[in-house]
This record gives C-alpha cells, sequence and structure tokens, in this order.
C-alpha cells in the first residue's frame, strides 16, 4: 500500500545513486515530496556535476511523483541551509531529512593525509550536521520531524578507513544527542548501518583486493563481496520509509542494520562488566591484580605477526 508518508516532503542527500536514489524513489512513491540532493561528484568527492540528481527528479516526476533537484555540497553549514531552503521554496514545509551523501578516501592510517582525514570528516559528519542543524529550526517550529542518518558497520572498525570509520562512529553519537534534544518537539533521530553493494563497497579497487585476497587463501573478503552483490540499495530503504511513519514515533536514538534479507537493532552502550574500590579509587598496584577479571578473556583481533 502506497501513500503513507502522503503529504510530507522529504530531503534525502546523496540521492543521485545507490542507497540515496533507492531511499528519494520509494519515498516518492510513498507519497513524499523528495528534495534530491546530490552534488554528482566521483567516488573520492572531486568534481561535481547537475547529472545524476536530474536523472531521479525525472524519474520521480515521469512516475507521478514531485521531486526538485539540489546539487551544493553537505558539507557547509549555508549549503545544509541552501538544501532545506530547496524544500521550503518548492513544497512550503519540511518534513524529512535522509543523510545519506558521502565518499571514501581510504588509506593505511599510518599514510593517510590531513586533507584524506578532514575531507571525509567534514562531508560525512559535518555533513550530517550541517543539513540536521538546518532542518531542526523549521522541525522545533512544527513540533514534528523524522532524521534519519547514515552510518556504517565500518564505524566498528574497518582496516585503512580510519577516517571514514571515526566519521561513521562519530555520526552514531550525534544520533544520540539529537534524539535527546529533540525529542520533546516530536522529532525523532535514528541512524542505519547499511548492506548494500554500491558504487562505493562494489568498486574496481575493492574487487581487486578480493580477488588478491582469494588468491591468498583468505576468502572472507570474496564472501563479503558475493552478500553485497545479493544485497541491493532497493532493500535498505523500506526501513527508512518506515522510520519516518507514525507507527515510529516510539522510536529515537536508536541504530538499525539494514541489508539484504537481514534488519537488526543495535544494543545501546553498556557497562559490560565493573569492579568497586572500598576505598574510592584504584592504584596502579591494585589494578595489576585486579584487572585479569575485567579483561582475561579479551582477545587481541589484530596480534603482532
Amino acid at each position: 500500500m502506497a501513500g503513507r508518508l502522503e503529504g510530507k516532503v522529504a530531503i534525502v542527500t546523496g540521492a543521485g545513486r545507490g542507497i540515496g536514489r533507492a531511499e528519494a524513489l520509494l519515498l516518492a512513491q510513498e507519497g513524499a515530496a523528495v528534495v534530491v540532493n546530490d552534488l554528482g561528484g566521483a567516488l573520492n568527492g572531486s568534481g561535481q556535476s547537475s547529472c545524476a540528481a536530474d536523472a531521479v527528479v525525472v524519474e520521480i516526476r515521469s512516475a507521478g511523483g514531485r521531486a526538485a533537484a539540489n546539487y551544493d555540497s553537505v558539507a557547509s553549514m549555508d549549503s545544509g541551509e541552501r538544501i532545506v531552503k530547496t524544500a521550503l521554496d518548492n513544497f512550503g514545509r519540511l518534513d524529512i531529512v535522509v543523510n545519506n551523501a558521502g565518499f571514501l578516501r581510504d588509506r593505511m592510517f599510518h599514510n593517510m593525509t590531513e586533507d584524506e582525514w578532514d575531507s571525509v570528516i567534514s562531508v560525512h559528519l559535518k555533513g550530517h550536521f550541517a543539513v540536521s542543524r538546518a532542518a531542526a529550526v523549521v522541525f522545533r517550529e512544527r513540533r514534528w520531524g523524522r532524521i534519519i542518518n547514515t552510518s556504517s558497520e565500518a564505524g566498528l572498525g574497518n582496516v585503512g578507513q580510519a577516517n571514514y570509520s571515526a566519521a561513521k562512529e562519530g555520526i552514531i553519537g550525534l544520533t544520540r544527542t539529537l534524539a535527546l534534544e529533540l525529542g520533546r518537539y516530536g522529532v525523532t533521530t535514528n541512524a542505519i548501518r547499511p548492506r548494500a553493494g554500491t558504487r562505493m563497497t562494489l568498486n574496481d579497487e575493492i574487487r581487486a583486493q578480493a580477488e588478491k585476497a582469494a588468491k591468498m587463501g583468505k576468502t572472507q573478503f570474496a564472501d563479503a563481496m558475493k552478500q553485497l552483490e545479493s544485497s541491493k540499495p532497493e532493500y535498505v530503504a523500506p526501513l527508512v520509509v518506515w522510520l519516518c511513519t507514525d507507527d515510529a514515533a516510539h522510536v529515537n536514538g536508536r541504530t538499525f542494520l539494514i541489508g539484504g534479507p537481514t534488519v537488526g537493532l543495535f544494543s545501546e552502550p553498556e557497562l559490560v562488566r565493573s569492579m568497586y574500590s572500598p576505598r574510592g579509587f584504584w592504584t596502579v598496584d591494585e589494578l595489576l591484580g585486579a584487572m585479569p577479571g575485567i579483561v582475561g578473556d579479551l582477545v587481541n583481533p589484530a596480534p603482532p605477526l
């Protein structure tokens, strides 16, 4: 049944391709008018083109929906405000923000440059802040809103992606804080860690790495690639739509896994084990004897060669 979001207006950043495109199309199918934001840059963020956003707008309009294009980068406060203004100017309101825009500049940490770090943090983490900050003003006045942020399982740790991992896990912290600050105004903020085959996850460089690993007998990488190939971006979008509905009004500050046949809820951070000193503090000598009770069964995930 379509029409669950009839009358709503949504912004989807990075909506020209992949997951963002799938989200924009399904939101429009469900009745929302959509601002299709996309810089149109390359995988590493360089360049700019209106073609990607325009193509999705044409696709939505051809199916009878309403859409407007925006080509701003998300990585500045001014552009965040312009993206929100695009929604207000074209459709007169704003109800939903799906933060999805991003790119990769992978490098082993000891070789990573300052620009590779700053640029990825800027478009992912600051990009989420810039667009959400502009939208929050509108949502507070209307006392209703939905923000869906895009994190990644890479935030849990991934070799060669220190910049991307840091940004994506920073988005989780941002999500939880926005949930606390904006929840009183009827605004929910949640995050997804999507699994999907896109140009960020199935490009030629990654395929080459998987083939090299397979030749060395390391099949885990190749198996993960096969899983991604069967996990289409279109499989991510339904959870995003659900989070925008009134049925999800009680869901706030949570993080979900979504990809292929799997949907899951991540646990909130919790203290796993603790010890108490009756003296009110610990000394190094005491910790030397006591800490095995806390970390005794931990295994180094990357031991020295």
